[in-house]
């Protein structure tokens, strides 16, 4: 299925991922350690008679951030079409549009725009940084003296290729540590591994003896807190935890675009999902 890019910005709403995939050399790269066919994903927010927005983080800094009203590179939120534009005809991406259904309610649009003040100007990580992330967030917490053992995660089966994609190896389970490298986008459209986070396993307090896990708002507090640097697929991890459509306590850094395609499965709760994928074709500029 395909659609302008003015059909696509009057279709989408809070909550719809928007995915990228571009041919460069980064772009492959990412592709090729997240195995999965899309280098970048961001975030629509469409709230009352605002143009559309995205939320996302880049390494470019072409577009006004219209949170702060600057320039800036990390975590930004751009006007929607322009920032589609960017990406299509200056970093040579192809886009397409997955719908949220049902559509977010207000009291997640609340939690949206909580967790753009708490991280609206945040860094995006260098190179270094994002490839050793994307390493850690493969390879599962190990439990700390005096915590309680990480919690066991669920064992994820392999997709199978859509059409129209090109075929791919089956994506490891969370307990494997492949040995990959990530890599930033030379030409802006920065994205590779993940982002930083507090490990999974529950915060036992209290006196000897008796322990206490920490409540899943204590635990997305501590991760944003830790979100010195963010990267694109964590910032809308993040977001989607804050709206409570991914569960609390994984790592932000386990997250990566090629979660965001539908050849994986995010688990969403509430009875939440992610429709297909639809091609935007955008106009030349």
């Amino acid at each position: 299925m395909s659609i302008s890019l003015d059909e696509a910005v009057e279709l989408t709403r809070t909550g719809d991922v928007w995915v990228f995939r571009g041919r460069s050399a980064p772009d492959r790269a990412i592709q090729f350690t997240t195995n999965s066919p899309v280098n970048h994903v961001g975030m629509a927010v469409v709230l009352d008679d605002m143009p559309p927005l995205m939320w996302h983080a880049e390494l470019g800094r072409s577009l006004p951030d219209l949170w702060s009203g600057t320039h800036q590179r990390g975590v930004q939120l751009h006007d929607l079409r322009d920032a589609v534009c960017v990406w299509a005809n200056r970093y040579g991406q192809r886009a397409w549009l997955r719908q949220l259904d049902p559509p977010a309610d207000g009291e997640m649009e609340r939690a949206v725009l909580r967790t753009i003040a708490r991280l609206d100007g945040t860094p995006f990580p260098s190179t270094a940084q994002l490839a050793w992330r994307w390493a850690r967030g493969r390879v599962p917490a190990l439990p700390r003296p005096g915590r309680l053992s990480a919690l066991a995660r669920p064992i994820r089966l392999p997709a199978l290729p859509r059409p129209g994609w090109p075929a791919l190896a089956p994506r490891p389970t969370p307990t494997n540590s492949p040995n990959a490298t990530g890599a930033a986008n030379a030409t802006g459209s920065p994205n590779a591994a993940n982002a930083t986070g507090s490990a999974n396993s529950p915060n036992p307090t209290g006196s000897a003896g008796s322990t206490r896990a920490a409540s899943p708002a204590g635990s997305a507090k501590e991760r944003d807190r830790a979100l010195e640097t963010a990267y694109c697929a964590e910032v809308v991890a993040v977001t989607y935890e804050a709206m409570g459509l991914l569960p609390a306590g994984r790592r932000p850094n386990w997250y990566d675009p090629g979660r965001f395609w539908s050849g994986d499965d995010l688990g969403l709760a509430a009875d939440a999902r992610l429709g297909s994928e639809i091609e935007v074709r955008v106009p030349p500029r």
